[in-house]
């Protein structure tokens, strides 16, 4: 995947400007604070249609303006001309391929095929179980429409029965009152179990491997740890996926009785997907400790790159093209050796093409790579 062309209009402080990329990529060179950050959100914001760093959109548009809107043109396993627009004024977001501007927003997802390796992304290990279940659901939902649907028809009818739940203003309700979004629910948390489960079986140990070429031989996995009452060992990636997804629909069923009186008490539904956990664990004295309790702060950071590096495998694969790799200063809390490390195992994984930031020259290490050098500048960039 190849990213051409980027007409930004009012995106944070980037103004009006329209760039050229070339097919091996950049490095922006700049002090903090000038919009480096900030080129690479616009340039995921086509992937996603949403901020990598949680910002809103009325966030994204620049102070003195109401609208923003990018355009991007990239070249791959399907080329494609994206783009999408907001106005502060009425909150309406809209996005359009190949100029088609009736195009649903869930259709248009993943056109990039790009990955975003951040100093933030220690939180994909520091952070929640909440955090991780959001980094599943956006590698899963940008590379499997099936799941995207799943997804969110789980979400409407949780919603829908946490709702009848309330109902009962805080005493208990009937059962009746709940059960009419039970097997919606059943159905739609099964897939996504299903699909998680599927996703962790086949990637784990390209995880394991990614963390050791970074740390330089220390050991680390994840796991899936699903919320319907068993460990995680049920292997729903070797199994057919309707006889897998039958076992998980009667598990989610047997969870939703055993919760019932807990659920109607607190007015919302205290078992499903939406309570799993994926989760990292460090080898520390021959013990899988969880990273983000036991994981030092090197630890939880090669973690979190090994996840990226997952995540871009993940495309590469799905996609049959090289993944664009957006790469936001992600050396900068590393120590030398890892660094080095990560620098040789971004070089060697893949050969797509790279747009990195970094603080100056100097820091852009890519080893056998040379990319140009563009400068930034109170969000104006000069090639």
């Amino acid at each position: 995947m190849v990213l051409r062309t980027l007409e930004l209009r009012h995106f944070r402080n980037l103004g009006v400007q329209d760039l050229h990329f070339p097919p091996e990529g950049v490095a922006v060179v700049g002090d903090n604070a000038q919009g480096k950050t900030n080129l690479l959100e616009a340039i995921y914001y086509l992937e996603s249609f949403r901020s990598f760093r949680g910002a809103g959109d009325v966030e994204l548009t620049a102070f003195s303006e109401d609208v923003f809107h990018i355009r991007g043109s990239v070249d791959g396993s399907e080329p494609a001309t994206v783009a999408a627009g907001f106005d502060r004024r009425t909150r309406s977001k809209k996005v359009t391929v190949d100029g088609n501007d009736t195009i649903r927003i869930s259709t248009a997802l993943g056109r990039l095929g790009a990955v975003v390796f951040s100093p933030s992304d220690a939180d994909l290990v520091s952070g929640g179980p909440g955090v991780r279940r959001r980094f599943l659901d956006i590698v899963l939902s940008l590379n499997r429409r099936e799941y995207l649907e799943a997804l969110q028809e789980y979400r409407r009818t949780l919603a829908q029965r946490n709702a009848a739940l309330r109902a009962g203003s805080g005493g208990t309700v009937p059962r009746e009152w709940a059960s009419p979004w039970e097997d919606g629910l059943v159905e739609s948390g099964a897939r996504l179990t299903h699909m998680r489960g599927e996703w962790v079986s086949t990637w784990a140990g390209h995880f394991a491997r990614y963390y050791e070429a970074i740390s330089g031989g220390d050991s680390a996995e994840v796991a899936y740890r699903p919320n319907l009452g068993f460990d995680g060992t049920l292997d729903t990636a070797d199994d057919s996926a309707p006889a897998a997804a039958g076992v998980l629909r009667e598990r989610f069923r047997v969870r939703l009785d055993e919760c019932w009186q807990r659920d109607s008490r607190l007015g919302g539904t205290s078992a499903g997907p939406h309570r799993d956990e994926l989760l990292v664990t460090i080898s520390t004295g021959g013990k899988a400790l969880p990273a983000r309790t036991y994981g030092s702060g090197g630890q939880r950071r090669t973690a979190a790159l090994a996840l990226r590096l997952t995540e871009a495998a993940t495309i590469r694969e799905q996609r049959g093209a090289e993944p664009i790799l957006l790469v936001d200063d992600a050396f900068a809390e590393l120590d030398a050796g890892r660094s080095s490390r990560l620098a040789t195992l971004l070089a060697e994984e893949g050969t797509g093409q790279v747009i990195l930031t970094v603080p100056k020259e100097s820091d852009v290490r890519l080893p056998g790579r040379s990319l140009p050098c563009w400068h930034i500048s109170g969000g104006v960039i000069a090639a």
